[in-house]
C-alpha cells in the first residue's frame, strides 16, 4: 500500500520506517529541510535504538522516500498520516496549530479519497476539526472528494518503540465509517498475525483512550512515589511493598517502580492537557491534578535529600555533585521534563556545582543548561565522580546498574550516595562503607 506520513519527529519516524519494514511504500513529508537532507542521507535525528538500521535498509531499497512536498507524498497515498506535534500550551492546553496546518495542506492537496489518520495524541473533538478544516478547504476549491478522518492513537515507549509498533498490544481504530475501518485493518494487519488485535470504536472514544492509557500509567507512577515516601517515614522498605502488592494481578508489577517521577514528552503533557480538557468541559479533576502535583514534588525529593544532608556544614554553596543520568528514563536522549534536570536546577540556584554525565542525553542536555556557569556535562561516566563531594543517580541506564565501587569510593571525597533510581541494595553499601539514600527505603549513614 501507498503511504504519507506527515511529521517526521518521533512517532512520525518510527512509524514511516515501521511501515516501510512490512513493504510498503512510505513516502515521508516534513517543512524542515535540513531534517529531510540529513534522512535521505541515511541519518536520523532523533535517538531511538534499531530505528537508523531499519531507515537506512528502507530507503536502499526504494520503499521509504523523504520529501518537503506534502502534494508528492499524497499523489498515490490512500492514507495520510498526521504525525506533528502537539506541545503544550501555557495553561496546559494542547497546542494543535501544527495538526490544522497539516488539515488545510491535505485539503488543498487532496485529489482522490484519502483516509486521514490522527495518529499524534491530540484532544477529544480534534477529528471533527480536521474534517471541518479539509471540508472548508475544498469548497474553497470548488471540489469534492471523499475522505474519512479517523483516530489511530500511538503507543510507542521510547526505547522500545520499534517493538511496541511491531508488536503492539492493541491497535486503536476510532472511526464510524466500515469501509475506513477495513482498509486499516488491511494495512495492519501483518502486526496482528498471532492474535486479533483490533479494538474499534468511536473517533471520540479513540482520542480519548490515549489519554487515559497515559494518565493511568502517570498515576501508578505518582502512586508508588506517594507511597515509597510514606514507606521512608514510617520505616517500612519499599521495595518490599511493591512486590507484596503486585502479586495481586489485580494490580500487577508493571509501572510501580518508585523514583524520581515521571518525565519526557509524554506524561505530562498528557496529564495537563486531559485536566485543561476537564476543567473546559466544567469537570473538576481532582486526582489527575493530585497525580501532577505529587511527581512536581517528587521531581525535587532527591535535590531536598542533598540539601538535608549537607545543612549541617553549611550547606551545598560550593559543594560538588557527580549526577549520574540526565534523559528522563533510560534508553533516550530525551530531557524534557527530566527530573535530573530539575535537581540540576534547584542544586546550583543554591551554589552547588554538578558534573554530569548520561550515555546519550548529554548534548541535549547541554542545551537546556547552557547558561547556568555551574554545570558540566562529560562524557566520561567515572571521570565526574574525582574530587567530588557525593554521587547521585537520576536516570536507571543499565550501565549504572554494577558499576566500579571501589573507584567510585576512592575518588569521591566522601563515601555518599544518592540514589534516585533504586539501583543498589542498602545492605551492600553499608557493606562497601557508603552512606546512602534510596527512594523508600531505610538510609544508610
Amino acid at each position: 500500500m501507498n503511504i504519507c506520513i506527515v511529521g517526521t519527529g518521533y512517532v512520525g519516524l518510527v512509524t514511516a520506517a515501521c511501515f516501510a519494514e512490512m513493504g510498503n511504500q512510505v513516502y515521508c513529508v516534513d517543512i524542515n529541510t535540513a531534517v529531510i537532507e540529513t534522512l535521505n542521507n541515511g541519518g536520523i535525528h532523533i535517538y531511538e535504538p534499531g530505528l537508523e538500521d531499519i531507515v537506512q535498509r528502507n530507503l536502499t531499497d526504494k520503499r521509504l522516500t523523504f520529501t518537503t512536498d506534502i502534494s508528492e507524498g499524497m499523489a498515490n497515498s490512500l492514507f495520510v498520516f498526521n504525525c506533528v506535534g502537539t506541545p503544550p500550551n501555557p495553561d496546559g492546553s494542547c497546542d494543535l496549530s501544527y495538526v490544522f496546518n497539516v488539515a488545510e495542506q491535505i485539503g488543498k492537496h487532496m485529489t482522490d479519497y484519502k483516509i486521514i489518520i490522527n495518529k499524534s495524541t491530540v484532544p477529544v473533538g480534534t477529528a471533527d476539526n480536521v474534517h471541518e478544516i479539509i471540508q472548508s478547504e475544498l469548497k474553497q476549491r470548488e471540489v469534492e472528494f471523499e475522505f474519512d478522518v479517523v483516530s489511530n492513537p500511538e503507543f510507542l515507549k521510547e526505547g522500545d518503540a520499534i517493538k511496541d509498533f511491531m508488536k503492539p498490544d492493541r491497535i486503536i481504530i476510532g472511526t464510524d465509517n466500515a469501509k475506513a475501518a477495513s482498509l486499516l485493518s488491511e494495512l495492519y494487519a501483518p502486526f496482528a498475525r498471532s492474535r486479533d488485535k483490533f479494538i474499534t470504536m468511536g473517533v471520540r472514544s479513540a482520542e480519548m483512550t490515549k489519554y487515559a492509557a497515559n494518565c493511568m500509567l502517570a498515576t501508578k507512577i505518582s502512586f508508588i512515589n506517594e507511597i515509597a515516601n510514606i514507606c521512608e517515614a514510617v520505616g517500612a522498605d519499599i521495595k518490599d511493598v511493591r512486590v507484596g502488592i503486585g502479586a495481586d494481578h489485580r494490580i500487577g508489577y508493571h509501572f510501580i517502580y518508585p523514583g524520581v517521577g515521571y518525565g519526557g514528552s509524554c506524561f505530562p503533557k498528557d496529564v495537563n492537557a486531559l485536566i485543561q480538557t476537564a476543567v473546559n468541559s466544567s469537570y473538576a479533576p481532582e486526582l489527575l491534578k493530585a497525580v501532577d502535583g505529587v511527581n512536581n514534588r517528587q521531581k525535587l525529593m532527591l535535590a531536598e535529600k542533598i540539601c538535608k544532608y549537607y545543612e549541617p556544614s553549611g550547606g551545598v554553596k560550593d559543594k560538588v555533585l557527580a549526577l549520574w543520568g540526565l534523559s528522563f528514563k533510560a534508553n533516550t536522549d530525551d530531557v524534557r521534563d527530566s527530573a535530573a534536570l530539575e535537581i540540576i536546577r534547584h542544586l546550583t540556584a543554591l551554589g552547588m556545582k554538578v558534573r554530569a554525565y548520561d550515555p546519550a542525553a548529554g548534548d541535549n542536555a547541554q542545551k537546556s543548561l547552557a547558561a547556568d556557569p555551574l554545570v558540566e556535562i562529560s562524557d566520561n561516566q567515572y571521570e565526574i565522580i574525582n574530587g567530588a563531594d557525593a554521587m547521585a543517580v537520576a536516570t536507571d541506564w543499565n550501565q549504572f546498574r554494577n558499576p566500579d565501587f571501589d573507584m567510585i569510593k576512592k575518588n569521591l571525597k566522601e563515601s555518599v550516595i544518592f540514589d534516585g533510581r533504586n539501583l543498589y541494595s542498602p545492605k551492600q553499601m553499608s557493606e562497601l562503607g557508603f552512606r546512602y539514600f534510596g527512594v523508600g527505603r531505610q538510609s544508610v549513614s
